[in-house]
């Protein structure tokens, strides 16, 4: 029997982590569920290397995100065979890939998240559930009183209780399980009157989602998967706003629309040691090969690896004919089916059909890779969501608030009471509305905690991407190191809270309660500002 925690956690993916984290160093107790068999969520099940911003190396992290960071360095220093002069790289970049700073297999991703929390499961203070899904939430007036959850192992249903309750899951479970007030899609132009946001509310017009795969490549091998069932559809798909088959190395960039020819060549000759991996000066997305590789050979001594491992997640598998919330559980599950099917015609497409720059077709050496993702069909355990339900919040963040057209290239607002920081470009993918990518220059910006806080309920805090955005905010704000601070500063309130006797509300209130709260953030290494960064 799980015993009544402090905090109950409901989604086991990065913001889920950090607060169970957090949480427990405060000496609270905690359980954290998670729906697949792995923690780690963006970096584990769903399979994607972090998306950063361009002075991560140096600030603008958590020191938890940055612990994170470097235990994964250190795991590949320590058990895998790298080159000397790649071994004493600061920066070691283990993957090579142009996408981030930090690109590497999930499985070392979920090694050291386990190594973090370790501690505290062998103190008791940390119960791990995987493998239950949230199905069902009570509450009684402004407060949130149990979560039912689901054994997917035994089809046994536990019901939880707990004085606070974290929704970390993917697509903001707990809000509508719970019926606390939120959006989803795209809001109105009136709502915020924010510049890109369309005329009338759309709650369906959500953000693709990606099922992501890894593949290596040996020549003169035959790896060909068998045909997909619904290959003959996504080989003739051709979107309206495409410049041609989406199965095919044209695509548009997302910063200007013009199509552009992506390169696809496995096993490069090129020093992984050469490859600069800072989307600010160059976004370094068409070689698709490099983009997210996660192991790079010639990092290792010779005759280590055969082969690269790269992460496929591209324009090719981006889906959004159906979105993922809000269309009932038929239309979700739906939307997953065909997301996989997509993924599985993009790898048959890749085996079988694709453009070679030899003049011939299809790269049968490509493998799929069961080992690297912890499936049977070498498919993410989870679908990459981009978006989920939000809050309707105390603060909510609009494009006013980040767009650099609106401020300024050195334009920040400023919040009183911020619990974090981030950068990244307003970065919204292909929707199932048939919007193509909006792609916004975007200042760095802080998390106020305001955002953190639903306008009714007292006792549930998000911790990921529902909390206070919009639609068009959220494409900045859902990132990897944005999502482990809002999780780390949610489950550090939590724990806050119950030790001072008092509600998220009121320590947001007053500059008093909120400066105690702050110190705290302060002294665990939690940036609240940024610097002047126009000399990095």
């Amino acid at each position: 029997m799980t015993p009544e925690p402090d905090i109950l956690v409901v989604g086991g993916g990065l913001g889920g982590v950090a607060a169970a984290l957090a949480a427990c160093r405060a000496g609270r107790t905690v359980v954290l569920t998670e729906e697949t068999d792995w923690i780690g969520g963006q970096l584990t099940s769903q399979a994607v290397p972090p998306d950063e911003h361009p002075w991560v190396e140096q600030f603008g992290t958590t020191a938890t995100y940055r612990a994170l960071r470097e235990g994964i360095r250190d795991h590949y220093r320590r058990w895998y065979p790298l080159r000397a002069e790649a071994a004493g790289l600061t920066g070691l970049n283990p993957g090579a890939g142009r996408v981030s700073k930090l690109c590497h297999e999930p499985r070392v991703a979920l090694a050291v998240l386990e190594a973090m929390i370790a501690p505290h499961r062998s103190a008791g203070r940390l119960t791990v559930l995987t493998e239950h899904a949230p199905v069902a939430a009570a509450a009684d007036g402004d407060r949130v009183t149990s979560v039912t959850l689901l054994d997917r192992r035994e089809g046994r249903r536990l019901t939880l209780r707990a004085p606070y309750v974290i929704d970390a899951t993917e697509t903001g479970e707990l809000l509508e399980l719970a019926a606390v007030e939120h959006g989803s899609g795209a809001e109105s132009r009136d709502e915020f009157d924010e510049p890109n946001a369309p005329d009338e509310a759309q709650p369906l017009n959500q953000q693709g989602i990606t099922v992501c795969f890894a593949l290596s490549h040996h020549e003169g091998e035959d790896h060909v998967v068998d045909r997909p069932a619904d290959y003959d559809f996504w080989r003739s798909y051709r979107p309206e706003f495409w410049p041609g088959p989406l199965l095919g190395f044209n695509a548009p960039d997302p910063r200007t629309l013009e199509p552009v020819p992506r390169t696809f060549v496995p096993n490069p000759e090129v020093d992984p040691l050469q490859v600069s991996a800072d989307q600010s000066a160059d976004a370094g997305d068409k070689e698709l090969w490099g983009f997210r590789r996660i192991l790079a050979r010639r990092l290792h001594t010779p005759g280590a690896f055969d082969s690269d491992i790269t992460l496929v997640n591209w324009p090719l598998n981006d889906y959004w004919l159906k979105p993922l919330i809000g269309g009932g559980a038929e239309t979700t599950a739906a939307a997953v089916a065909e997301a996989r099917q997509l993924s599985l015609s993009v790898l048959y497409w890749l085996q079988t059909e694709a453009p070679r720059a030899d003049g011939g077709t299809g790269f049968p050496g490509l493998r799929i890779r069961p080992d690297i993702t912890g499936t049977a069909d070498g498919l993410a355990k989870a679908p990459y969501v981009r978006e989920a339900r939000r809050i309707k919040a105390v603060t909510t963040v609009t494009e006013q608030d980040v767009s650099i057209d609106v401020l300024g290239p050195h334009g920040r607002v400023r919040h009183r009471d911020s619990v974090g920081v981030g950068s990244y470009r307003i970065d919204l993918h292909p929707s199932t509305g048939g919007d193509n990518y909006i792609d916004v220059g975007s200042v760095p910006f802080e998390i106020p905690l305001g955002a953190l806080l639903p306008r009714r309920v007292r006792n549930l805090l998000p911790a990921g991407k529902n909390i206070g955005t919009t639609h068009i905010t959220n494409g900045c704000y859902r990132l990897h190191p944005v999502e482990w601070n809002i999780g780390e500063v949610a489950g550090a309130l939590a724990a806050h809270c119950l030790t001072e006797k008092l509600e998220p509300h009121q320590v947001q209130a007053t500059d008093e309660r909120f400066g105690d709260f702050a110190r705290h953030l302060d002294r665990a290494g939690v940036q609240r500002h940024w610097p002047d960064v126009r000399g990095y």
